[in-house]
């Protein structure tokens, strides 16, 4: 791993991009031949995708307040605030919260990087399929197909019964947020069950959550395990999965199949095989693009 480099401020911030690239530069010739020579890219991806987009990773307390001051008047944490309780004991505050983050993910642009993951894979027999924790649809929005998106945590694009009436879960396309940003609170009529009048929630995997309604994705993970038997040779491309909530870092290290993981902070990986990128994801993706590009031309 390349040594911790601490900032100078007489430097272009661009310029330091630049070195840090150059200190991975190793890994990301590595990166490259195990993509080319891929007939398949598993991706897997947690928060710190979002990051070059704009989107906030909740890291702390701290950083949570600084996004959503409004909780940090009640001094209501993420947990605090992501879990179904909240729905039954604030419910304005919980609609707040989520409401604005429907709000920001629908009007927020995904980063070149997706782009570039969609790019490497065009020519691949098998394609690409993405496993992600992020609730926010931004490989979707970047054009990749629904069927082809695992959401291990949910989508905070479909709604569920807070009372569990026996409505399947449906789209929030309806629903226009309309939020009190000064105090994180929902205004207006709550968002409630078009079957039977109750409150209704997110349909995302919250903290301390025995109702999530997760078949859906259940069954979308059992057919992405069925591609990945139908392919000879993929590579699992990991994304600023981090190891708080380590559900993706473990499904794509029990794949058993080779892994690139890109993480900014924790970039350590399991096997000597694997290779490691301490970088962010859109940086890296872009590095690795134009590596690839080289060895097809035999640079």
């Amino acid at each position: 791993m390349p040594p911790e480099k601490h900032p100078d401020p007489s430097h272009d911030s661009r310029s330091d991009r630049g070195a840090e690239v150059r200190d991975w530069a190793d890994a990301i010739a590595r990166a490259a031949r195990c993509i080319a020579e891929a007939d398949a890219i598993l991706v897997t991806a947690g928060a710190g995708m979002g990051v070059d987009s704009g989107l906030p990773d909740f890291r702390g307390p701290a950083g949570f307040w600084k996004a959503y001051p409004g909780l940090g008047r009640h001094r209501l944490g993420f947990t605090d605030i992501a879990c179904p309780a909240a729905f039954d004991s604030v419910p304005r505050l919980a609609w707040g919260f989520y409401g604005h983050r429907l709000k920001l993910y629908r009007e927020t642009r995904p980063h070149e990087g997706f782009a570039v993951l969609q790019r490497l894979a065009h020519s691949k027999p098998k394609g690409l399929r993405v496993f992600t924790s992020n609730v926010d649809g931004q490989f979707q929005l970047s054009g990749i197909a629904s069927a082809h998106v695992v959401e291990c945590h949910g989508s905070i694009h479909r709604l569920q019964c807070m009372d569990d009436c026996g409505r399947p879960v449906w789209l929030a396309d309806d629903l226009s947020p309309d939020i009190d940003e000064s105090v994180c609170e929902w205004r207006g009529a709550l968002p409630t069950c078009p079957q039977c009048g109750a409150l209704a929630r997110p349909n995302i995997l919250m903290f301390g959550d025995w109702g999530w309604a997760g078949d859906r994705y259940e069954a979308a993970e059992g057919d992405l395990v069925d591609w990945l038997g139908t392919t000879r040779r993929p590579v699992v491309v990991e994304l600023g999965a981090g190891t708080a909530i380590p559900s993706v870092r473990l499904f794509g290290e029990r794949t058993r199949r080779l892994l690139v993981r890109i993480n900014v902070r924790e970039p350590e990986v399991p096997r000597p095989m694997d290779v490691a990128i301490g970088l962010g994801a859109r940086e890296a993706l872009e590095a690795i693009e134009v590596a690839v590009i080289k060895l097809g031309a035999g640079g």
